[in-house]
C-alpha cells in the first residue's frame, strides 16, 4: 500500500501536480468525429487523461420496460428505460482504438471505466494504462477483482456507498492484486448539489485507506474543484462537453471547453498557492515592510521640550522607532530642535 500510485509513469499523489481527467462519458452523441473532437478540446484545456466507459446497453442491463428498468427518482433520465439511456450513451467499442491513439498523439493518457469482465478483457487488449472503477460498480465484486488481476492501477470512484461498501471493495482489489490505488469523493447526483459534496471527506478517505484520494465531480462550475485541491485532492474528474446547448444525456452538469481550461488554469493557481507552511518575508513583500508604522515627530519640538502625545505618533512610513518604543520616548526631553516629519531616533533624545 502507498500513498503515491503510477499512471504510465506519472507520479500521482500528495506532492505531484493534480492528475485533471476529462470524462467523455456519453457528449460524443453518437458521433465519432464529435468524439476526436472532445479530445482535441481536452488536449487544448490542458488536463492529463481522457476517459471513455467500457459496456454496452446488453451487458449493463436488460433490455425490458418492466417497472425496475425504468427510470424514476427525479434524475435527468426520468421515464426512460435503462437499455434506452445506455444504448444511447454507449462508446462503440470499434471506437476505442481510434480514440486512445488520437489522446495519445495529443500527449494525454486514454483508459477508461469497464463495467463487466468482457471490458476488462477488450481494455486489455488495447494496453490501457490504468483503469476505473464507475460508483455504482464499486460493489461488483467479481468485476473488481477482474479489473485487479491485470495489475494495473485503479482509480476507484465511492459515489453512492457507505464506509463499509468501500472498504469491501477496497479490500477485494487489494487481495486481488491492486497494488496502486486511489479513490474519488464523489457524489452520485446530476448534477450534483455544494451542500452535499463532503469534501472533508477527501482527507479522511486518504487517511483511512493510505491512498492518493480526490474527486469525481458533477456539480456544476469550478469552485467545489478548487476547494477539493485545498482540501488535498490528487485527482480532479470532470464530464466534459463541446457546447451543452448541443445536448445529450450528461450535457447539463459537464463543462464546456473553455470552462474546462479555466479549471485547470485555477487549480494550478490553487497549487501554487498552497506552496508551504512559511512565515517568511517573501521577496515581494519586502518593499512593503518599508511602509509599517514607526515613530515620527508629528509637531516641531524646541531644543530640550519634554515629548508628550502630541509630539510624536506611530505613523506610516517605517524609518523612525519601532511603534514598541513609544512609552520609552513619552516624557523624554529633544536633545536638539526636531522638525515635523522626523523619523524619530534615539539620538534625537537624550
Amino acid at each position: 500500500m502507498t500513498t503515491e500510485m503510477h499512471i504510465a509513469g506519472r507520479a500521482i499523489g500528495p506532492g505531484h501536480p493534480v492528475y485533471v481527467i476529462a470524462e467523455l462519458s456519453g457528449n460524443h452523441n453518437g458521433d465519432l468525429e464529435r468524439a476526436l473532437l472532445l479530445i482535441e478540446a481536452a488536449a487544448a484545456a490542458g488536463v492529463d487523461a481522457v476517459k471513455l466507459q467500457t459496456f454496452t446497453a446488453d451487458t449493463i442491463t436488460l433490455d425490458c420496460d418492466a417497472p425496475p428498468f425504468r427510470i424514476h427518482g427525479g434524475t435527468l433520465w426520468d421515464g426512460r428505460t435503462l437499455h434506452s439511456l445506455y444504448r444511447e450513451t454507449a462508446t462503440p467499442w470499434e471506437w476505442h482504438p481510434r480514440l486512445i491513439q488520437a489522446a495519445a498523439a495529443r500527449g494525454l493518457h486514454c483508459f477508461s471505466s469497464p463495467f463487466d469482465p468482457t471490458a476488462v478483457d477488450f481494455l486489455e487488449s488495447l494496453a490501457v494504462p490504468a483503469y476505473k472503477v464507475a460508483s455504482l460498480e464499486l460493489v461488483d465484486i467479481p468485476l473488481l477483482r477482474r479489473i485487479a488481476a491485470t495489475g494495473k492501477p485503479v482509480i476507484v470512484s465511492t459515489g453512492a456507498s457507505t464506509l463499509a461498501e468501500i472498504e469491501e471493495g477496497i479490500a477485494a482489489l487489494r487481495t486481488a492484486g491492486a497494488n496502486e490505488l486511489a479513490l474519488l469523493k464523489c457524489t452520485s447526483a446530476y448534477p450534483a448539489l455544494p451542500e452535499e459534496m463532503n469534501l472533508r471527506t477527501i482527507p479522511h478517505l486518504a487517511q483511512a485507506f493510505n491512498a492518493p484520494t480526490g474527486l469525481s465531480d458533477h456539480s456544476l462550475g469550478s469552485a467545489v474543484a478548487v476547494a477539493a485541491v485545498v482540501l488535498g485532492a490528487c485527482i480532479i474528474e470532470k464530464h466534459f462537453t463541446l457546447a451543452r446547448d448541443d445536448g445529450g444525456p450528461d450535457a447539463v452538469f459537464s463543462m464546456e471547453p473553455t470552462e474546462l481550461r479555466r479549471l485547470v488554469e485555477d487549480i494550478r493557481t490553487a497549487e501554487r498557492a498552497l506552496g508551504t507552511v512559511s512565515y517568511a518575508v517573501t521577496a515581494h513583500e519586502q518593499p512593503s515592510r518599508r511602509y509599517r508604522r514607526s515613530l515620527f515627530v508629528v509637531t516641531e519640538l524646541a531644543q530640550g521640550e519634554t515629548i508628550t502625545a502630541h509630539h510624536v505618533r506611530s505613523i506610516r512610513p517605517a524609518d523612525g522607532l519601532h511603534p514598541r518604543y513609544l512609552g520609552s520616548v513619552l516624557g523624554r526631553r529633544a536633545r536638539v530642535s526636531i522638525p515635523r516629519g522626523t523619523p524619530l531616533r534615539w539620538e534625537l533624545l537624550d
